[in-house]
C-alpha cells in the first residue's frame, strides 16, 4: 500500500525560475490561472458539470482542461486504492498538478470526490489568494445512487466494494465553498452557468 508523503526525499534540488513568470502568462492569455475543486458524492455530477463548463469557457477561448478523478486513476495514480491514506495521496498529487496547471495560466477543473476536508483544505494552501475555487456538487445521497450511472452503489450495497464514500467511507461536505451548487432540480447548463458567473465576477476570467 502507499502511504501519504508529507516531505521530498531527494536531496540538492532547487525549484528553477524561468524566463516567463504569472504575470507574462496571465497577459499571454488573457485571464488568469485558477483552480476550480468539483467536490461531491459519486453520481453528484462533478465531470459532468465540470466537463460543461471547460466547454462553455473553450468556446470563450479561455485556456481551460478538466482533471477527472477516473482518468487520473488510469495513469498518474493508477498505484491507489480507497483507503483514507491513498485517498489523502491521490488528492496530495492531484492538488501539486492542479497548482502547476495554474501556474501556466490555465483555469483547471478538477473533479474528484475528495472527501475530506483537511485534503481540500492543503490544496487550497498550494494556491495564492483567490486561485482555488471550491465548487461543492451538491446532490442528496438518494439521487445519486438513483442515478447510479457506473453501478457502484449497486456494487457497495452487495458488499463487493468497500470503504465506499457516502455508504461506509464519510463525506465532509465543504463547510464555506466559494460555489455551492443545488443540483436536485438544475439542469446542467444552469449549474455550469453560475460556475462561470462566478469567475466573471472575479475578475478570473479578463476580457475572455
Amino acid at each position: 500500500m502507499v502511504t501519504a508523503m508529507t516531505g521530498s526525499k531527494a536531496d540538492n534540488v532547487t525549484w528553477h525560475i524561468g524566463e516567463v513568470d504569472r504575470d507574462v502568462r496571465t497577459a499571454a492569455h488573457g485571464h488568469r490561472g485558477a483552480v476550480l475543486w468539483f467536490t461531491g458524492l459519486s453520481g453528484s455530477g462533478k465531470s459532468t458539470i465540470a466537463h460543461r463548463v471547460e466547454r462553455m469557457l473553450i468556446e470563450r477561448r479561455v485556456f481551460a482542461y478538466v482533471l477527472d478523478g477516473d482518468n487520473i486513476r488510469h495513469g498518474l495514480n493508477r498505484d491507489l486504492g480507497f483507503s483514507p491514506e491513498e485517498r489523502e495521496e491521490n488528492i496530495r498529487r492531484i492538488g501539486e498538478v492542479a497548482r502547476l496547471f495554474a501556474d501556466s495560466g490555465a483555469v483547471v477543473l478538477s473533479a474528484f470526490i475528495s472527501p475530506y476536508r483537511r485534503d481540500r483544505d492543503r490544496v487550497r494552501g498550494l494556491l495564492g489568494e483567490g486561485e482555488f475555487v471550491e465548487v461543492f456538487v451538491d446532490t442528496p445521497l438518494e439521487i445519486c445512487e438513483a442515478r447510479d450511472p457506473k453501478g457502484l452503489y449497486k456494487k457497495a450495497r452487495a458488499g463487493e466494494i468497500s470503504n465506499f464514500t457516502g455508504l461506509d467511507a464519510p463525506y465532509e461536505a465543504p463547510e464555506a465553498p466559494e460555489v455551492h451548487l443545488e443540483t436536485a432540480d438544475r439542469s446542467v447548463d444552469e449549474v455550469a452557468a453560475r460556475v462561470v458567473g462566478y469567475l466573471e465576477a472575479h475578475d478570473i476570467l479578463g476580457d475572455s
